[in-house]
């Protein structure tokens, strides 16, 4: 997948990077957009259809994954690998499309900027396979957690990214961003907090190994999605080059890695049945919402503010709880779960606090 337009955007919703990603908007293309004037009337409604579409985005590519992982049907099931390999050509057509409208439909600067220049094409190559080793986590973790459980202890990703930001970039946290990243972590302790439940012994220990290895999952995409997300902002702010020709650069090592991936884990089966095995309408659904749901955010966020996008972090992931328990019937809310996830949408929205500069007012590690 590329993450920089979908994993850069969730940054850009919820810490007001994301940077991944689950996961996209740079944030030097997040402040170009959010620099425009918006003092029209209209854009009063817009705000609010923004935050419907990030909330629609966010959480429909959550609940269609996880419901895709556990539909039971005739036939064998999708190939995640495959999955990703179709999100990245999509996600490659679909930049490559922007790039030819901007400059008349030559192909001359994709020539120049990414054949003429193997050195800075080089350079994505990193990214791009962290990116391509998340992208399959989020499929294991969404095949063994429940939608709401995942939603929330994905917002991990806000603490790891702070954490590169600051080692990698010397930015600076304030004591507001410093107090959300504790809040953050003690929400999810709370999601993640063991409980006791009726039932068979065994089916208790099986469900625990499953939900282990989802948190697993959820845990190694959020430090991928934190470096990745940073590495790339890193190399955005040290070129000049069009993002959407950086996102194709990323794009063609993400789909490299991603066959080799599909080749090696998956080989035998794509041989006897073929790479799209499985596929149906939810499927195709769930890779046109990872290719090109970023790209969707990165119209609509020129239209919203902070506070909107802390909204849509936190609507989606209400959202994503009633609609995993009343419809998916997967879920089982715990006082502990509602409390951990009130910390967590109070920690996105301190995090995303605006407020001035003084002297001693921020940290640095």
């Amino acid at each position: 997948m590329l993450p920089s337009v979908k994993q850069k955007s969730e940054e850009c919703a919820s810490s007001s990077p994301q940077g991944s990603a689950v996961t996209g908007l740079t944030p030097q293309w997040s402040a170009e957009l959010s620099a425009m004037p918006l003092s029209s009337p209209h854009h009063v409604w817009l705000k609010y259809l923004s935050l419907g579409v990030l909330v629609l985005q966010t959480t429909s590519l959550v609940l269609t994954m996880r419901y895709s992982r556990t539909l039971k049907g005739d036939g064998p099931r999708y190939l995640p690998s495959s999955a990703v390999v179709s999100a990245e050509l999509l996600k490659i057509l679909a930049c490559t499309l922007l790039v030819f409208k901007e400059n008349n439909f030559s192909v001359r600067l994709l020539k120049e900027e990414i054949v003429n220049k193997p050195a800075e094409t080089l350079k994505l190559a990193i990214p791009a396979g962290i990116y391509t080793l998340q992208n399959n986590l989020l499929y294991v973790a969404l095949s063994h957690l429940d939608a709401a459980t995942y939603q929330v202890t994905y917002q991990l990703k806000i603490f790891t990214t702070a954490l590169f930001s600051v080692s990698m970039l010397g930015k600076r946290l304030g004591l507001y961003q410093w107090l959300s990243l504790l809040f953050l972590m003690a929400g999810v302790t709370l999601v993640q907090w063991p409980t006791e439940t009726e039932g068979d012994t065994e089916q208790k220990v099986l469900s625990a190994g499953s939900q282990f290895v989802g948190l697993m999952a959820v845990l190694m995409a959020c430090v991928s999605s934190g470096f990745a997300g940073v590495y790339f902002e890193k190399i955005l702010k040290e070129t000049k080059q069009s993002v959407w020709v950086r996102n194709i650069q990323l794009g063609l090592f993400g789909l490299v890695f991603g066959l080799v991936g599909m080749l090696v884990y998956d080989g035998q089966k794509v041989s006897e049945l073929g790479m799209f095995q499985g596929y149906n309408s939810i499927t195709c659904t769930v890779v046109a919402l990872q290719a090109l749901g970023g790209l969707v955010i990165a119209v609509v966020i020129k239209y919203a503010d902070n506070i909107l996008k802390g909204f849509a972090t936190s609507l989606s992931i209400i959202v994503s709880t009633l609609i995993s328990y009343f419809l998916l019937e997967d879920f089982n809310p715990t006082r502990a779960f509602f409390l951990g996830a009130v910390l967590v949408i109070a920690a996105t929205f301190l995090y995303s606090h605006e407020r001035k500069p003084a002297n001693g007012s921020t940290i640095k590690v």
